[in-house]
């Protein structure tokens, strides 16, 4: 084994601005010291889940959602904010913003550290070193695939003269990793391929969902191969997680409070980004955003214990409401006072003031959550998309897999006849089913843009018209890259 030089420090608190008003939070933070050497499995293992934990701050978790949700057609912002994440869901991004430089400087940070481990772990080590070695690598894989969708542009658009971001490699100098020039969309996928493959050769140990493993690195594969439109390996991914045994989808009783749970005992998650007790966030979480309650769930007014200043669209509630039996409505807990639904006299024409519970009451307290990035009703989805896709003759094993999200929903079953009757293709109603089932979970914008369809705000919110229609080759659909990266390195190419 290589020595290479690493401690993980793990601090016990940090004094942080809230990004969305002026209330002072404090948050696990992590820091990086290099005078200890990793000369045993320990030293490697803790270094590990030291880079678990940088991915795990704000910095990168909270604003790195704002750019994967708040883009989308399934929420509403409810009145203007100083905040800058109106501008991502405005579609006004600006090369200043907090959010972008957070998530940036976060994701490189994280994928820094995982090199290092990945550097002193050679191939041939104990398992035991193997299998970190393969979830820094993991790490790595998902990290830059998460940078290349929101500052490069679909993989399905020129992937190949399109810029994606840098790809930060091991064994480079320190004067190569300040200098590193943005590779190209293509390049940067096939970057995540080689790190999710080479990862899941060499993890052999089950663990927890809020660590890596073989079958974690199968399914990120599966999406990852599905958005580089190579259907059959998105398949062959997604057969190997669900043919694993290890996941299987909550029933239909267990499913309305899937988010509120204990994450380490949910059978359908595959990888989630864990917070105990001692993380919440309050007014800083995710949810915060959303929701606007109490621990049993009811909503009260805003700011009672949360902004509840992003709302679910009218546009999805309406969507979902056509079969009132959907248990997906149950994530969505609209503000009713005196028996009727609060209206929102903030916005012209006012609307219900509908709040997401996705992100809120995990073990009964309001605003903890441990956001889900993969789990196994996606698997399902991918494979229905990849199968519809191909056609011949496997539309009805698309169908099949979209019928299975459908029944644990609680809400009628499709046919292809009916498709055809109504008008639509299957995969109209694969796209339909990946919206229901994986709403405010950060897909839906990436699942149009990538299929060269529209996002159609056909509903009132803040900055936007009824007709708000953002085309996929329009440039506003990707961020800038942090202005303050590109005044340090002269390399980085700025997005028109």
């Amino acid at each position: 084994m290589k020595i290479k030089y690493l401690k993980v420090l793990l601090l016990t608190a940090l004094v942080t601005i809230g990004s969305t008003a002026c209330k002072k939070t404090f948050n696990p933070s992590t820091a990086i010291d290099e005078n200890s050497a990793l000369t045993s499995e320990a030293d490697i293992e803790t270094a590990t889940i030291g880079t678990y934990a940088l991915f795990k701050a704000e910095a990168y978790v909270r604003s790195g959602y704002f750019f994967t949700e708040y883009p989308t057609d399934e929420i509403a912002q409810g009145q203007n904010s100083s905040d800058d994440l109106s501008n991502i869901y405005k579609y006004t991004p600006i090369k200043t913003s907090g959010h972008a430089a957070n998530f940036w400087s976060s994701a490189y940070k994280s994928i820094s550290a995982a090199n290092r481990v990945i550097e002193a772990i050679n191939d041939n080590a104990s398992a035991p070193l193997r299998q970190l070695k393969g979830e820094n690598l993991y790490i790595r894989g998902m990290l830059h695939f998460n940078l290349v969708r929101i500052f490069g542009r679909p993989y399905s658009q020129n992937p190949s003269s399109n810029l994606g971001v840098p790809i930060l490699k091991d064994g480079l100098t320190e004067d190569q990793k300040l200098t590193l020039a943005r590779s190209n969309v293509k390049e940067v996928y096939d970057a995540v391929v080689a790190d999710l493959l080479k990862a899941s050769d060499l993890m052999t140990q089950s663990k927890t969902n809020s660590f890596a493993s073989k079958e974690v690195a199968y399914a990120l594969l599966s999406r990852v191969y599905l958005y580089m439109e190579n259907n059959e390996k998105a398949i062959e991914y997604a057969d190997k997680v669900i043919n694993s045994g290890r996941y299987s989808l909550l029933s239909s009783g267990e499913y309305p409070t899937y988010f509120r749970g204990v994450p380490d005992g949910n059978k359908e998650t595959i990888f989630c980004i864990r917070h105990i007790k001692t993380e919440d966030r309050g007014f800083s979480s995710i949810g915060s955003m959303y929701f606007s309650g109490d621990a049993s769930g009811n909503p009260l007014n805003q700011a009672a214990s949360g902004w509840g200043e992003i709302y679910a669209s009218k546009k999805l509630y309406d969507a979902l409401s056509a079969n009132p039996q959907d248990l997906r409505l149950k994530f969505i807990s609209p503000l009713i006072e005196n028996g009727v639904v609060k209206l929102n006299n903030k916005i012209t024409p006012n609307v219900p003031m509908y709040y997401i519970n996705k992100y809120s009451l995990q073990e009964g307290i309001v605003n903890l959550s441990s956001p889900v990035y993969i789990r196994l009703a996606e698997m399902y989805l991918n494979r229905a998309e990849a199968n519809a896709k191909l056609g011949a003759g496997k539309e009805q094993l698309a169908l099949d897999d979209v019928n299975r999200i459908r029944t644990r929903a609680g809400i009628p079953t499709l046919t292809l006849a009916g498709l055809a009757t109504s008008g639509k293709t299957v995969l109209d109603a694969v796209l339909d089913e990946r919206w229901y089932e994986l709403s405010f979970e950060g897909h839906r914008a990436y699942d149009l843009f990538r299929n060269n369809r529209a996002l159609t705000r056909n509903y009132p919110g803040t900055g936007t018209s009824t007709n708000q229609v953002v085309q996929p080759g329009d440039s506003k659909i990707i961020a800038f890259i942090p202005q303050n990266e590109i005044d340090k390195n002269k390399n980085l190419v700025q997005n028109p």
